[in-house]
């Protein structure tokens, strides 16, 4: 029988790599409640990098300012989805580095000031990634009428078929 860890390790992977192609595949100026697009996508990925881990004690990304995790604030900076992709890239490779020490028993335990167990921020950003890809690829599905690939840790290979399930709509 697989760990528990191992099972999220792989999950997680595959998660990041749905939250990327969605990424290269949506509009980033398309109006999302108000927001452009690219506003989610940075919400997102912060989201991850801060609340996967312990969001009590966390260092803000150096070009974040104040307030720009919430699409609904305005805000001055603007990241390229190449600067997106790299956030993106960066908060995986932690992400995994992070599993890769945890073990079943861990998941158990709070961090340090947190009131969640780590088990308990993992599953809240399973949800949080898996809802914001979601509303990305609708959007671009409505817009292309093509419906992003989606993977799972089991079918990753599907990404060699390119950016699209053709055989959706």
């Amino acid at each position: 029988m697989k760990e528990h860890i191992d099972i999220i390790k792989a999950e997680t992977n595959a998660n990041f790599v749905n939250l990327r192609t969605a990424i290269l595949t949506y509009n980033r100026e398309a109006d999302v409640c108000g927001s452009p697009a690219w506003r989610y996508v940075y919400h997102t990925i912060h989201s991850a990098d801060k609340w996967y881990f312990n969001p009590e004690i966390f260092t803000e990304p150096g070009f974040h300012e104040a307030g720009m995790d919430n699409p609904d604030n305005p805000c001055t900076q603007i990241l390229s989805d190449e600067e997106l992709l790299e956030y993106l890239e960066r908060v995986r490779l932690k992400t995994m580095n992070y599993l890769d020490v945890l073990t079943d028993e861990l998941l158990y335990e709070h961090p340090e000031k947190c009131n969640y167990t780590r088990l308990e921020l993992i599953l809240r950003q399973f949800r949080h990634i898996s809802f914001h890809t979601g509303m990305l690829n609708g959007q671009t599905t409505e817009r292309t009428g093509k419906f992003p690939i989606y993977v799972s840790a089991d079918n990753l290979d599907r990404l060699s078929k390119g950016l699209y399930d053709e055989g959706q709509t």
